[in-house]
């Protein structure tokens, strides 16, 4: 079952009166890109398309409406402000939409059977001459295919789970010796990191940032001190007992001033005092922010640029959407999708099992259940979300059929939402003098 039309969100699809473009829905799902410091630094934007027509076509307009579904609003937010890379069809390459698309802003990735014709490699030269780049996806081994292309792409992405280790080696210093940019994909791990890491790999995708210790991630505080803070947002503290918490955690009081003075927040006028920024804001927009903040990284980077901040980000505006779609969600059930999706990546800030911590928290038994052990609507929640992280539509589709009315379409284009909605935060911020802490 579907939402009806006037409750859909917002979706990335194909627009316009061409019926061999508007007969498809495109969808995306995003992965990360993440640099050799493990910051941020583009998404992949996954798509699905789905042809709603009855009957095949010539020319099926595919290509046409993943190119409009790239640019759309939705799908431009979502990237927030990063590159994307996009997966691409022949069809696609070949329709001449696609020079509407900013060269600078995106990477086209090749399948390796998308052949190595003259008439393809033509295509690829005069895209080129436009600026546009492009990358081949899902390297293995190589291939007469690989070979041919190979002169044409700029980076090169291998999948660390599916080639051998002495294979691995040599390409990366081939590959290296030619100028490409490498791109690890299937970093799951610290091993995987740490390995891709040591032969040259320039880019990373996978979630090994989001496990214990992934990425050798920095925190922002003494672990008791976060717990501390966790415990008295718990509580609903009064200002001076949250102002007197937070300026033990000089990084959080940072991020939440450089919030308070940035569109997110409106307040309006420029604030440059914690306790001000903390009634400005209202303890409880506060108290989001710093269950969020919790993930910030030690090293005070943007908050846009700190994968795991994102990430968590993205999944609790993305639980508090998607709960609200539900029938019977109120106020109090979207807090709790929330508070879900915030906690549900704690132990990569703390370590150790995840039950422990949660325990330490004293959250609510229903939110607890879905964290630890995916229970009821929340569980659901936290399961299709992880789904979209890694791009399985299938897992979407099986898991979706238990949470009626949402459908595939309807959880990505909220996913998107809560993408653009966690990464304007730190936008347009104003940093200088921002860091003072007075009383």
């Amino acid at each position: 079952m579907s939402l009806n039309a006037a409750d859909r969100p917002p979706m990335p699809g194909a627009a316009g009166d061409d019926p061999a473009v508007s007969r498809y829905d495109v969808y995306f799902a995003r992965q990360p890109l993440l640099d050799r410091d493990g910051m941020l630094c583009g998404f992949e934007m996954q798509p699905r398309v789905i042809d709603r027509g009855d009957e095949p076509q010539a020319h099926s307009g595919a290509g046409s409406a993943l190119i409009a579904a790239f640019a759309s609003p939705a799908a431009r937010g979502a990237l927030s402000g990063h590159p994307g890379w996009l997966d691409v069809t022949r069809d696609a390459l070949f329709d001449d939409a696609i020079l509407r698309l900013p060269a600078q802003r995106v990477m086209f990735e090749l399948p390796l059977d998308i052949g190595a014709d003259p008439e393809l490699v033509a295509r690829l030269v005069q895209l080129h001459g436009r600026r546009y780049r492009f990358a081949l996806d899902h390297v293995t081994e190589a291939d007469e295919s690989f070979a041919k292309l190979l002169p044409y792409v700029e980076a090169v992405k291998i999948d660390l789970r599916r080639i051998a280790p002495a294979l691995l080696a040599k390409f990366a210093s081939v590959l290296k010796a030619a100028g490409k940019i490498l791109v690890a994909m299937g970093v799951e791990t610290q091993a995987d990191f740490e390995r891709a890491h040591a032969l040259g790999f320039d880019r990373y995708q996978g979630y090994f940032f989001a496990r214990p210790q992934g990425g050798g991630r920095r925190a922002s505080a003494p672990r008791q001190a976060l717990l501390n803070l966790l415990q008295l947002l718990a509580s609903d503290p009064t200002v001076a007992q949250l102002e007197a918490e937070l300026k033990l955690n000089p990084v959080l009081v940072m991020h939440l001033m450089r919030l308070a003075n940035s569109p997110t927040f409106g307040i309006g006028r420029k604030v440059s005092t914690l306790r001000e920024a903390i009634n400005a804001t209202g303890t409880n927009r506060i108290a989001r922010w710093t269950q969020l903040l919790l993930y910030a990284d030690g090293r005070k980077v943007s908050l846009e640029d700190d994968p795991l901040l994102q990430l968590a980000a993205t999944r609790a505006r993305f639980m508090e959407l998607a709960v609200s779609q539900l029938p019977a969600a109120g106020r109090d059930e979207q807090d709790a999708a929330f508070l879900a999706g915030v906690f549900s990546f704690v132990d990569a800030v703390f370590g150790g099992p995840l039950e422990t911590t949660i325990d330490m928290l004293t959250l609510a038994r229903p939110i607890r259940a879905a964290i630890v052990g995916r229970e009821g609507v929340l569980g659901r929640l936290l399961d299709v979300t992880e789904a979209l992280e890694h791009g399985d539509w299938s897992a979407v589709d099986m898991i979706c059929a238990q949470l009626e009315p949402l459908d595939a379409s309807a959880v990505a284009a909220l996913s998107l939402t809560a993408g653009e909605w966690a990464g304007m935060a730190d936008r347009n911020a104003e940093a200088t003098g921002l860091e003072r802490i007075d009383d």
